[in-house]
């Protein structure tokens, strides 16, 4: 089953997507008014079937489940939500330790972030 996990921010999205399990970070999203028309492209793109959202706690979360509903009015397909605790910070270490400076690793966090978040539901 392919899948598309979402790391939610309010001013970037990373993302991420599964094809028999192998798992690719794609380029994050600006958060704006067509967030939702950009990740319909990569759904039809890739074929996804299931999106995964990673949640945390307190405002950000409120805002995540606002986010998910908003979502799903446009899209149809099946979401869950993934607790996304330490997501950024394993992914930071993860590009740490594969020699990625400071600034690439600022560049693309929030979608290795969405890679932690969905290595999480497949194993």
């Amino acid at each position: 089953m392919n899948c598309l996990s979402i790391d939610y921010g309010t001013k970037t999205i990373g993302l991420a997507y599964s094809v028999n399990d192998i798992i690719c970070p794609l380029p994050p999203i600006v958060n704006d008014n067509h967030v939702f028309d950009h990740i319909k492209e990569i759904i039809i793109s890739h074929k996804i079937e299931r999106i995964y959202v990673g949640i945390s706690y307190g405002r950000v979360a409120k805002l995540t489940q606002k986010f998910i509903k908003e979502m799903s009015v446009v899209i149809k397909l099946p979401v869950e939500t993934v607790d996304e605790a330490a997501s950024t910070i394993e992914a930071d270490r993860l590009m740490a330790d594969n020699h990625k400076s400071r600034k690439n690793r600022s560049k693309s966090i929030d979608s290795v972030s969405a890679a932690v978040i969905l290595h999480r539901v497949i194993n």
